[in-house]
C-alpha cells in the first residue's frame, strides 16, 4: 500500500513490491501468485478501511452514508479508484460492501433484481467519480476554455461557469439521489 500511495498503481508490480520489502521476487510471487492477484488483494484491503459503524437506521440514508465513506476511502489512496476499478474481487471486505448495500436495499422493500442493479450502478458511479477526481489534469479548465474558443459549442458556452465548477460532493449527492430514486419509490 505504501508503494501505491507513494508512486501510484503503475508502480505496483511484483518486482517493485519485492524491492520495497527487500526480498526476492520469488518470495512475493509465492505469496500472491500474480500481479492481478496482488491488485485484487490491495483493492480488498482498501475496502477493509470502510467502516460500517454508526450508520443511519433509514435504509436509503444508510446506503448514501456507505457510499460517502466509500468515496472517502478511495480518495485516501493515490489511484485508489483506478486500482479498485481494475478488479472484480470476491474477497471478504469487498463482499461486506455489497452485502451491506444489498441488505439496506432489501430492507427498503426493493426487489432483488433492482437491488443488484442499483448496487452496481452506485458502485460504478462512485468509482468513476473518484477516478475523475484523482486524475483531473491541472490544466483541464484551461484546455476546456481553449476548446470553447476554438470551436462552436453554444450549449456549453451558456453553462461554462457551471460546467467548470468542481463540486464533487454535490455531484456525488446528485448521482446517489438519481440512482436511488427508483429504489426509494419501489419500496413505497
Amino acid at each position: 500500500m505504501t508503494l501505491l500511495d507513494g508512486d501510484g498503481v503503475d508502480a505496483v508490480t511484483l518486482r517493485g513490491v519485492a524491492r520495497r520489502l527487500g526480498v526476492h521476487l520469488n518470495s512475493v510471487s509465492l505469496q500472491v501468485g500474480s500481479k492481478a492477484r496482488l491488485l485484487d488483494l490491495m483493492a480488498d484491503a482498501i475496502l477493509g478501511e470502510l467502516s460500517f459503524d454508526d450508520l443511519p437506521a433509514d435504509p436509503i440514508e444508510r446506503i448514501k452514508a456507505i457510499f460517502r465513506r466509500y468515496r472517502r476511502v478511495l480518495l485516501d489512496h493515490r489511484d485508489g479508484a483506478h486500482l479498485v476499478s481494475g478488479t472484480r474481487v470476491s474477497e471478504t471486505n469487498t463482499l461486506r460492501l455489497g452485502n451491506a448495500v444489498i441488505a439496506a436495499l432489501l430492507d427498503a422493500g426493493v426487489d432483488a433484481e433492482l437491488a443488484v442493479t442499483t448496487f452496481w450502478g452506485l458502485n460504478y458511479f462512485v468509482v468513476g467519480l473518484v477516478h475523475e477526481e484523482q486524475t483531473l489534469p491541472d490544466d483541464g479548465a484551461q484546455r476546456f476554455e481553449q476548446e470553447l474558443e476554438a470551436h462552436s459549442f453554444p450549449a456549453l458556452e451558456t453553462v461554462r461557469d457551471l460546467f467548470l465548477g468542481d463540486d464533487a460532493e454535490a455531484r456525488l449527492e446528485f448521482g446517489m439521489d438519481a440512482l436511488l430514486h427508483r429504489a426509494r419509490h419501489q419500496g413505497d
